[in-house]
């Protein structure tokens, strides 16, 4: 069975567009959160129950929507709404790229590790633009991959962000193994003043690409190859230990 999960919410396109593709020929099941979780990150939900409510749709049970983040709907499917363990899930389609450090914020990209934790192979999907609607490229991609990942398995806290150029099939150069970029949102807030004349902001920014080294996820999807990039939840930076070792702490 394939999980499928996402950030955008269980009516999301994105979502649909993997699942009636990926349901032709695999047994899915959608546990997605009820409203939109966009750059929710890892969140999880502590201090407020989770509501579950089946998703039934012209006689057909699809699966379960959450009134929590992506990660709680992969913690909750995976040890309360399935009997066993899926084989694999898979986030997404999401609708915008999770790129360079947006990986980090990316709801998307979070229930995929969220399932690498658990213990389950996971892949997360995006399509690089705000814009598009056709999610067929990244879907049909998704159907003719993700049997090599349950085929072959991942080492242990390894899941996949996969991000696919919005661009016709055709003018798609290939798939390319990548590398996480440094590149990085440059926000800027607008400032905004409502009829009772309270300021507020909101948060805007664009994808500022400030890559030197090459082969990186930004740099390939932006010369359109899909990126497939291995991520782990071990945020440990080895080198910075021996350094930090001659600091000669004292307590």
């Amino acid at each position: 069975m394939i999980v499928l999960t996402n950030d955008d919410g269980y009516n999301a396109p994105g979502i649909r567009a993997l699942w009636e593709k990926l349901s032709q020929d695999a047994e899915v099941i959608m546990v997605a959160p009820e409203t939109e979780q966009s750059a929710v990150g890892h969140a999880i939900t502590l201090s407020n129950p989770l509501k579950v409510r089946k998703i039934v749709e012209a006689g057909q049970f699809m699966g379960y929507a959450v009134s929590g983040t992506p990660a709680d709907c992969v913690k909750i499917a995976v040890t309360v709404l399935l009997e066993e363990a899926p084989e694999l899930v898979v986030s997404g389609i999401n609708q915008g790229g999770n790129l360079g450090t947006c990986a980090i914020y990316s709801g998307t990209v979070s229930a995929a590790t969220e399932a690498a934790i658990m213990g389950v192979p996971a892949i997360a999907v995006s399509l690089d633009s705000f814009d598009s609607q056709d999610f067929s490229v990244a879907a049909s991609f998704v159907s003719k991959f993700y049997p090599m990942v349950i085929q072959h398995g991942l080492p242990e806290g390894v899941s996949l962000n996969i991000n696919v150029p919005a661009v016709s099939r055709e003018k798609i150069k290939g798939a390319v193994i990548t590398r996480q970029g440094k590149s990085r949102v440059i926000e800027t807030f607008d400032k905004r003043v409502d009829p009772r004349n309270n300021t507020y902001y909101w948060l805007a920014g664009e994808m500022k690409f400030n890559e030197v080294e090459q082969g990186t996820d930004c740099e390939m999807v932006a010369e359109n190859y899909i990126s497939i990039t291995p991520i782990h939840f071990d945020l440990t930076h080895f080198q910075a230990i021996a350094t930090l070792r001659e600091w000669n702490i004292e307590f």
